[in-house]
């Protein structure tokens, strides 16, 4: 198993080199990893998997009832969201199946609920049900006044999506798959069969290239000469609410949708918060994932209006994502079978559903261009530390504390993080390296303290095993 952060880069060239270690990234590497006789590379800018779009988003398993009916994104997340919920009961990751509740608040958006029910069933999606006031309010009594209805559909899901895109990377590397991470790639070129890529720790070769760069994949494919779309970071803040919200709502509770998308919703959370968001602000800065005074105001006003009692209740903490929005409705997915090449560009947010369908879809394109995947051998299954707040936390096995009494002893309080949980964290095939990294394998310091009471032994926890790896070399 390889994970590296500094040195320099091996210099045999890889069968195949992804760029971006996002969610879909790490999907294509644990789908190549199905296929042990190839050389892979995971090559990632930033010290740990899933840190761009991948970690700030709003976690919603979808059903893509509302997709383009016969666009590849409607396909990728249709048969995404089935092999993403089967993979997320394996794997131990925490799902729950809450539904959503498409809210009208004026008689346009009312009116436009049966369209949208038809569009769910051009979608292949035929659960929705259009529901009159008295049974909305019956299902949300806490809803803002003034609702004419809803469209309902089950499906809808809330994830964690850190913990997705965590046991993707797992799986590949496990399987084989090479990750380098902190090796931003500044510059690309093609030349006699082999792509150069340059990075700070120096040049990687490889003979098949997959630009999964989010943000900055137009830019990469431009480098390689192809200019088929610009990515305009979409920012989208987002308020997290205190746990003690988390009975006022029961569905995400979405906005009749506009051509911005989904619009600001309100959801829980897995991990037992209330989101409120995103706005969808289009910026020419790609490292624009600052808050603004002005956006939280606006989050709120919205938020007052859907779910009034929200606003009373503690925020927790906020955030803002920037999303890959390009000028096409649909993603951007080409191969280039000339240059062995697989460009995965336009992933908006429904790109979590759809990962484990697009890694398949790229693979069979990088087959078309001429690659041998060779035989097909999957990869072991991994069990990751469930973080959902309806699942069993370690502290609360009286099995497992008797067996490792670390698992009893609770570091962080606000979201009964235990020693034996960041141990492990700390241990594991890809282990944090900044407290953040480890604040989303566990948990620890994200409840309401913000780490105030657990900070300084979450922080020595942390360094001592820092201390431990440089020791070991």
């Amino acid at each position: 198993m390889t994970v590296t952060a500094s040195g320099p880069l091996p210099a045999a060239p890889y069968d195949v080199a992804i760029v971006g270690a996002g969610v879909v990234g790490c999907a294509i590497a644990r789908r190549l990893a199905h296929h042990p006789s190839l050389r892979v590379a995971l090559v990632e800018a930033q010290d740990d998997v899933g840190q761009g779009t991948s970690k700030a988003n709003t976690a919603i398993l979808h059903t893509g009832f509302d997709a383009v009916p016969g666009s590849l994104e409607a396909r990728l997340v249709r048969e995404g969201a089935r092999e993403l919920a089967a993979y997320a009961a394996e794997s131990g990751i925490p799902v729950e199946r809450v539904g959503a509740l498409l809210v009208a608040w004026d008689e346009e958006q009312l009116a436009a609920l049966p369209r949208l029910a038809e569009k769910a069933g051009r979608n292949e999606y035929h659960d929705t049900r259009l529901l009159g006031p008295d049974d909305l309010y019956a299902r949300e009594p806490h809803l803002g006044p003034g609702a004419l209805g809803a469209l309902h559909v089950p499906g809808e899901s809330i994830i964690c999506p850190w913990t997705t895109t965590l046991a993707y990377a797992t799986q590949a590397v496990r399987g084989g798959v090479d990750l380098h991470l902190d090796s931003p790639v500044t510059q690309a070129c093609h030349r006699d069969g082999v792509y150069r890529l340059t990075t700070p720790r120096g040049p990687l070769r490889a003979r098949r290239l997959v630009n999964a760069a989010g943000l900055h994949a137009d830019t990469l494919d431009r480098q390689l000469g192809h200019d088929d779309f610009t990515v305009t970071p979409r920012r989208g803040q987002l308020i997290v609410h205190d746990k003690f919200a988390r009975d006022l709502v029961r569905h995400i509770l979405l906005p009749v949708p506009t051509a911005l998308g989904k619009g600001v919703l309100v959801t829980p959370t897995v991990h037992g918060n209330v989101l409120l968001g995103p706005t969808a602000e289009d910026l020419d800065d790609k490292r624009a994932t600052h808050s603004t005074a002005e956006g939280l105001a606006r989050l709120r006003e919205q938020g007052r209006r859907i779910l009034p009692a929200l606003l009373e209740e503690e925020v927790t903490a906020v955030y803002a994502g920037l999303r890959a929005a390009t000028e096409h409705e649909d993603y951007r997915i080409t191969a280039h079978p000339g240059q062995g090449r697989v460009t995965v560009g336009g992933i908006r947010s429904t790109g979590l559903t759809a990962s484990l369908a697009i890694a398949a879809h790229v693979t069979g394109l990088l087959a078309g261009t001429g690659l041998d995947l060779g035989p097909r051998r999957p990869p072991e299954p991994v069990r990751m530390p469930n973080l959902g707040e309806a699942f069993p936390r370690p502290h609360q096995r009286p099995d497992l504390v008797a067996a490792d009494p670390e698992y009893g002893t609770l570091v962080c309080h606000c979201e009964r993080v235990s020693r034996g949980e960041i141990r492990d964290a700390l241990a594991s095939t890809i282990p944090p390296r900044s407290l953040d990294g480890l604040r989303r394998r566990t948990r620890a310091r994200s409840g309401r303290c913000q780490g105030f009471y657990c900070g300084a032994a979450v922080r020595a926890l942390f360094e001592e095993a820092q201390g431990r790896a440089e020791a070991q070399g």
